[in-house]
């Protein structure tokens, strides 16, 4: 079938080829025919060198066009123009063009990037040039996707599929040799954990690695020999010490390979955690870099993190450690959990107080230096990032009480947990006082005869009262949670905290009594002392 005529390729005519690029968009047919007049014609150097003469001459509407016409090209998705468009000879040329987006008030930088990244790059450990290129080819396809890629809303089911199933070929391709290669992990270890691999470099290998990483945990049929290969080069206690370096790009990183092992192969890491808190008396362990990226990271986007929060309730959780470990051995590990990294985790929380600092010091001098980072904590937490840190050990915590339910009940009432947790409640920032109320309620919630007479020998619901009494006008989600919490007691008919509360609140709540959970909770206390009574007559 006869192809599509080009314009000759000069400068006056990129309006008509920008229109021709945009025409073809919605014919598969015409896109098919216009990629190969363009490849036949050696179309693309040729506008690669018409935005050369527009880049010199700054010749601003060209190079608008010029964009217009490149992402179109790409747009196409055909493999026949990536082979030419991602080549040494044209790469910097087509970037070049996507730096000059009319929608942009300066142009990009991304033949920069890209030259800068294709140099730090150097790094990895590969001696085939073939293999090389090809990593190079797959960096460059994977960075023009990214700056190519519109709103999900702006394009249809498939778009760019052939660029996807391009990357996605090539990350199969280059995983496939380097599994074959015996020296390349071992190489990769040696140099990451290398004092003399420069920072960027080490940032980029770190990069290299995770996305390498990533990719071989999403193929089944590699997985297991690629996480036995893993074991073989101690690759968690690696692991483990890349997360406590001072980079902290290299600690994401990082943080998010743990992230895909704890996923794809839990009972790996799990086992590791088990046997390392078993064999280690010192604290520089995989928990308690967890921990402390989650309470003492000093970066606001890192601190209190998802990720990690995920890791640790994956790495702590008993149903989980079923798969590696017995009845009594995971009871065991909690002993040590209990015993060695909890008061890590609660620093944060103990730490507004001289006599909790003593206390925890003298439990264990290594903790001294967390306590140290979390001494600038104020009593009310004032600052966003601390009440988010404290947020997400108060979720931590509430896990806990949930899943190490005879653990847990004996260090909230040791450390008296509850009664500090309450004093946030007072906090200004609203979410950290519902996470203080939420970890009350999961307390609540196990109704335990123990937790009760803790709460009610510690006048625990103050607290809470003030809480509905200082929010008796407003709406909220504050207001509603403790009114949930009271309404959970009288509804599973907790008397001995319905005596309590009643007994102790009565008089002050009566300026809400128009909540109707005060009344069921007055009219069940009387009730059951009604009958107490008939029994006693």
């Amino acid at each position: 079938s006869h192809l599509i005529d080009l314009p000759t390729c000069e400068l006056h005519r990129l309006g008509e080829i920008a229109d021709l690029v945009t025409s073809v968009r919605l014919s598969h047919i015409r896109k098919q025919k216009l990629a190969l007049a363009l490849k036949n014609e050696g179309y693309i150097p040729k506008l690669l060198q018409l935005f050369q003469v527009c880049e010199s001459v700054k010749n601003t509407e060209g190079l608008h066009l010029l964009f217009d016409i490149v992402r179109g090209i790409l747009y196409l998705d055909k493999a026949i123009l990536f082979e030419v468009m991602f080549s040494d000879e044209c790469i910097l040329g087509v970037v070049g063009c996507l730096e000059y987006d009319p929608c942009l008030a300066q142009p990009g930088w991304h033949r920069e990037f890209l030259t800068k990244t294709e140099k730090l790059q150097e790094v990895i450990p590969i001696r085939d040039p073939a293999l090389r290129q090809k990593i190079r080819q797959m960096s460059r396809a994977q960075y023009i996707h990214a700056i190519i890629m519109p709103n999900p809303s702006d394009f249809e089911e498939g778009f760019l599929s052939t660029l996807n199933s391009f990357i996605s070929c090539s990350k199969e391709e280059i995983l496939q040799a380097l599994q074959k290669d015996e020296e390349f992990l071992p190489e990769v270890f040696a140099q990451l954990t290398n004092e003399a691999t420069a920072g960027e470099q080490q940032c980029e290998l770190m990069k290299f690695f995770k996305e390498f990483c990533a990719f071989s945990f999403t193929l089944p049929a590699k997985r297991d020999e690629f996480l036995q290969t893993l074991a073989k080069l101690g690759f968690l206690p690696t692991l483990e010490m890349l997360m406590g370096m001072d980079d902290l790009q290299v600690r994401a990183a990082a943080t998010d390979i743990l992230s895909y092992l704890v996923e794809f192969s839990p009972a790996t890491v799990q086992q590791f955690v088990m046997q390392e808190a078993q064999k280690s008396e010192n604290d520089t362990q995989l928990i308690t870099e967890v921990i402390e990226q989650i309470i003492c990271c000093p970066d606001p986007k890192f601190g209190g993190d998802n990720n990690l929060m995920e890791i640790l309730c994956a790495l702590i959780d008993p149903e989980k450690m079923l798969a590696v470990a017995s009845n009594l051995e995971i009871f065991e590990f909690l002993d040590i959990f209990y015993d060695r990294y909890i008061h890590v985790l609660t620093a944060p929380l103990l730490a507004d107080t001289s006599e909790e600092w003593y206390e925890i010091v003298y439990f264990d001098s290594t903790l001294f230096i967390f306590l140290v980072q979390i001494m600038a904590l104020l009593f009310l937490v004032e600052n966003y990032q601390t009440a988010e840190i404290l947020a997400s050990v108060l979720e931590l915590l509430s896990f806990c009480v949930e899943r190490h339910k005879y653990h847990m009940k004996i260090f909230v009432i040791k450390k008296d947990l509850l009664r500090r947790t309450l004093v946030l409640m007072k906090s200004k920032h609203k979410f950290l006082a519902l996470c203080a109320l939420r970890f009350m309620r999961r307390i609540i919630g196990l109704k335990d005869e123990l937790y009760n007479n803790y709460i009610t020998l510690g006048n625990l619901f103050e607290p809470v009262v003030n809480a509905v009494l200082d929010n008796r006008n407003k709406c909220n989600l504050l207001k509603s949670a403790c009114m949930e919490l009271f309404e959970f007691i009288r509804k599973e008919d907790i008397q001995f905290l319905i005596a309590h509360i009643v007994e102790n609140f009565s008089d002050t709540l009566e300026s809400v009594k128009y909540f109707h959970t005060f009344q069921g909770l007055k009219t069940k206390y009387e009730q059951e002392k009604y009958q107490q009574n008939e029994k006693l007559n």
